[in-house]
This record gives structure tokens, sequence and C-alpha cells, in this order.
């Protein structure tokens, strides 16, 4: 721990992908955390790095440019920063974790297992996948899924376009999301018999934040409580 920190346990984050993911991230993990005075709060670093390169580009091979150590770079700075834990706020990443977890010495918290667990905890039988085509394309979701006895569906090639039209033409542009393309991908879903579907990707997050979505388990959210929990803190408003 840093003396900064008041020897009080800190969060970094490694955000930017995209940033306004990482705003609300900041949001939630304030929310989230059981806190009656300024003081209670948990302490956090930010680095923000929208400049990351692409990761789903990176993994369908249409761009050479790994991410891996960037975010190794990230977390090895904010190692030396004395935080406790790390978050990072983008799901496609999480395909770089075994590359980069190893060469850190604190946790980085993995969103897609601790959404798994949640899952898990929460009697879901089938979940439908809404994420990247990177993401999908790795089996990200589907391994920790799997390991949780949990069954899970991806969209059809037509539904991913709509996806990641979603994600890359809509949200990640700074644009209103087009809910109807949103909704066929969901509705896809349920008709193959989810009882639940998973906001995969932190940009699906913010169209959560902004619209009422029963059945929708968000990784983000997901990602806060469990923050909250490695600094040491009670988690609520999130079950």
């Amino acid at each position: 721990m840093n003396k900064l920190f008041c020897n009080t346990p800190a969060l970094g984050i490694i955000g930017g992908m995209g940033p306004m993911a990482s705003a609300y991230f900041q949001e939630l993990l304030v929310r989230f955390t059981d806190a009656a005075a300024d003081q209670q709060h948990i302490p956090s670093v930010l680095l923000n790095l929208p400049q990351v390169p692409d990761r789903t580009a990176y993994i369908l091979g249409e761009s050479d440019k790994s991410p891996a150590p960037v975010l190794l770079e990230a977390a090895r700075t904010l190692e030396a920063l004395g935080v406790s834990a790390i978050a990072v706020t983008c799901v496609t990443s999480h395909c770089f974790y075994d590359e980069v977890a190893p060469q850190i010495g604190v946790p980085w918290i993995h969103a897609v297992r601790e959404t798994a667990r949640y899952l898990k905890e929460k009697g879901v039988g089938k979940a439908g996948i809404l994420a990247t085509t990177g993401t999908i394309k790795t089996g990200l979701f589907q391994r920790e899924l799997e390991k949780a006895g949990i069954g899970w569906e991806v969209p059809s090639p037509e539904r991913q376009a709509d996806v990641m039209a979603v994600i890359y033409e809509d949200i990640k542009a700074g644009r209103a999301p087009d809910m109807e393309r949103f909704t066929r991908a969901e509705d896809s879903l349920r008709k193959k018999g989810c009882d639940a579907c998973i906001l995969g990707c932190t940009e699906l997050s913010l169209i959560k934040r902004d619209h009422p979505l029963p059945g929708c388990t968000d990784v983000l959210e997901v990602l806060a409580a469990a923050a909250v929990r490695a600094c040491g803190k009670t988690v609520k408003g999130f079950s």
C-alpha cells in the first residue's frame, strides 16, 4: 500500500477502451461501495488509455499490433503505485489475461470469471453472450461458463453483425445505440432458450445504464462489485 492511499487498499483501473465505459465504471464503483463518508470510499487510480491497439482487430488478424505490451506496462505502472488489485474495463482485453497477469504482482480481477460465478449463484442454466467478435472467437465466456456448469449460446453471424454495429458504429462513435439492432440480437438468443443474456462488452453496459434490460447481466456491474470486495469493502445496491 502507498501512503498516498492512507494505507487503505486501492484499486488500479486500466481504462479508455472505451472512455465512456471507464467513466461509468467509476460511477458504479462509488455507487456499489457501502460508505457514509468520503474517507470510506475506495482510493483508485485510472489509467485512461484510449490509444491501446484495438483488441478485436488484433484477435481477428486484421492488425499486427498486440495490446498486450501496453496492458502489461499499464499494470506494472499501477503496481508500482501500490494498488491492491487491478480492474480492466474492457472485456476483450481479458483475452490477454494469461499473457499479462503472471507478469504482475497484484491480482487482475477477471471480469468474465466473476460473471460466470455470479450467473451460477443466480441459478442461470443457459446464458446468451453479447460481446465483440474477438471475445466470442477466443471462447473467453464459453470456457468460463462451461466451468461453472452453465450452457451458452452466441448470436448467428447476422445478429453478431448487429452487435458489432451497435458497439463500433454507434457507442464507440459517440452515437446513440440502435436499439432495434440490439433487440434483434438479444431476442435471437432468448429464442435459443437462454434465461439470461450477458452484456459482455463494456460498451453494451452503457445501454443498460440508459434503458431497462430485464434478464441482462452487465459484466461492468459485476466487475465493479468484485472490485469493491477485492478492496475490502462491503457491496451495496448490487445483487
